[in-house]
């Protein structure tokens, strides 16, 4: 494939998603991602409390979710459980996750509708975990009696629903595919509690998107009259009126 054609693919798959994050952060600058800092600035700073000869259990009581615990006790903890980072695995990574994917995220969907998807994947995992272990391992779906046990904290399964959700919404399609077939690879090498819990959260946010596709297209359309009395230089007048209005932005 030759350069040029490259160039024209990656346009196509991320020129959408460009144009509504570069005109978000023209217009706003950092103030574009607020929950995205604030969630990176609060896993920061959970990390290095959990570090502490006496921060390992506080920071456990409030964000710790295990599918032993009482149903009630998981759901409290689960908001908390997205900025707790896994002590098994660096932090850097947990906090680039955040920063990058919640960040395009946040710019081009808004602050509640990304939480609405990162909460709604999180709370996948942690519902498919309790789902898993009263399967057992003799369902293809379940998981060892073991896994109950397992402290299950950190923003992966939020980054994957966020991924998926947003390169659906912008139509980058080979971005959503690489996800979502990643994500089958790793629970075939590994099937683990972790990467059933992606599997979870993928599956109900795909969901998500054939819903709001559904919705989109059942939208019923403008009457045809009203765009036949629209004035044809409407759009023409609305850019001389802000001339330096960036294009792309946020989405209503």
């Amino acid at each position: 494939m030759t350069r040029a054609a490259l160039l024209r693919a990656a346009r196509t798959e991320w020129g959408p998603l460009y144009a509504a994050v570069r005109g978000t952060f023209a217009r706003e600058r950092l103030a574009a991602v607020p929950m995205t800092l604030t969630a990176v600035a609060l896993t920061a700073v959970f990390q290095v409390i959990q570090n502490q000869p006496w921060g390992y259990e506080p920071v456990q009581r409030l964000g710790s979710v295990q599918a032993q615990l009482p149903w009630w006790i998981a759901l409290l903890r689960t908001p908390l459980s997205l900025f707790v980072p896994a002590l098994d695995l660096p932090v850097w990574g947990a906090l680039a996750q955040i920063l990058i994917v919640f960040g395009l995220a946040e710019a081009c969907l808004g602050k509640w509708r990304t939480l609405v998807v990162a909460y709604t994947a999180t709370l996948a995992g942690t519902m498919y975990a309790r789902l898993g272990v009263d399967l057992g391992p003799g369902s293809p779906l379940g998981l060892p009696p073991e896994a109950a046990k397992v402290i299950d904290t950190g923003p992966s399964a939020a980054v994957v629903g966020l991924a998926i959700y947003v390169s659906w919404r912008y139509r980058a399609w080979f971005t959503c595919g690489l996800v979502v077939a990643a994500m089958a690879g790793e629970v075939i090498v590994k099937p683990n509690l972790a990467g059933k819990e992606h599997i979870a959260a993928m599956t109900v946010v795909l969901a998500m998107c054939a819903v709001d596709e559904l919705r989109r297209r059942r939208k019923p359309r403008r009457d045809a009259h009203r765009e036949r009395d629209r004035r044809p230089d409407a759009h023409a007048a609305n850019a001389l009126s802000d001339p330096a209005r960036p294009p792309g932005g946020r989405e209503s």
